[in-house]
């Protein structure tokens, strides 16, 4: 089963679209293309000028997929592309920055995006800051309780702070920033602010790597700050049965007792649309320096 779709002007061949990619719900690949191409102008301002990495499923979730953050060299010439630095060499990312794009990655079974921290422009100085909160249970209210101390933190150090379900187990808080500091400051003061957190609230929270050390504690993980390193992009499927979505939230839905990090799926998301702005559509005009956020931080302890 193959057809046409022109996007921006470009002709795109979609293949196989009546293939199963969540057996379970039924969802096929045609669905997923479906899904990209109604989110594009959404999910487009957060995509544009962001190395990309894939999380491909050619067969469907019941097959076993690959991360792939190159460039292949099958994709079209009009595919925009960043090359980027890499230990022993470089690599080439695409970018996503129109339609046509996410479509086409989608047909070649990209299920997840996950974009990079910085723009293309100022590569080591990254305009996101990403706390991603992992639990270690299924216990889904200590991510929230977890969420509304770091919250509460952040913007007594006077900072904005976002959030979303990662469509997964738990919660990505993000600070928007201005670009005036580079990857291992930023980087730097999450750990710090995460120390000082599960200092704090040490039955709750660890910012301990060894899965066997954490117990049942949210783990407080920054480790997406970094140069070339990426993180799943708002309004990414992911390849979990039922198609759930990563979603950006309004903050007392993050608080909210129904609340949970597979709530909107393909299925479900546009009706949400439908009633709520994108509570992230403007992100980045709050964009802040940290300055002397440390130093502050420091006053906390």
């Amino acid at each position: 089963m193959t057809e046409s779709l022109t996007l921006d002007g470009r002709e795109i061949v979609l293949s196989h679209l009546d293939k199963v990619f969540f057996p379970d719900s039924g969802i096929t690949k045609g669905d997923l293309v479906d899904y990209y191409r109604r989110i594009a102008e959404t999910a487009l301002p957060h995509y544009r000028a962001r190395p990309l990495s894939q999380h491909r499923f050619p067969d469907g979730i019941g097959a076993e997929g690959f991360f792939q953050k190159n460039l292949p060299d099958y994709y079209p010439d009009w595919f925009d592309r960043e090359e980027m630095k890499k230990e022993g060499g470089r690599i080439v990312h695409p970018l996503v920055d129109d339609a046509a794009s996410l479509v086409y990655i989608a047909n070649q079974g990209c299920i997840t995006p996950h974009l990079g921290l910085a723009r293309r422009d100022k590569p080591e100085h990254p305009d996101r800051l990403i706390f991603d909160l992992d639990p270690s249970d299924d216990d889904f209210a200590k991510v929230q309780e977890t969420a509304r101390l770091l919250r509460r933190l952040l913007e007594s150090l006077e900072l904005p702070v976002f959030v979303q379900t990662t469509g997964s187990r738990g919660l990505h808080l993000v600070v928007p920033l201005d670009r005036s500091a580079g990857f291992d400051t930023v980087r730097g003061f999450a750990q710090a602010l995460c120390k000082h957190l599960a200092k704090r609230n040490p039955k709750l929270t660890t910012v301990e790597h060894r899965k066997a050390k954490r117990g049942d504690r949210v783990f407080l993980d920054t480790l997406r700050n970094a140069y070339g390193q990426t993180a799943v992009a708002p309004y990414a499927v992911r390849a979990i049965e039922g198609a759930p979505v990563a979603t950006p939230l309004r903050w007392r839905e993050a608080a909210a007792g129904d609340l949970t990090p597979r709530k909107y799926t393909i299925k479900n998301l546009f009706r949400r649309l439908a009633r709520i702005e994108d509570p992230w559509a403007d992100i980045g005009k709050s964009a802040i320096a940290l300055g002397k956020t440390r130093e502050r931080l420091a006053k906390h302890g």
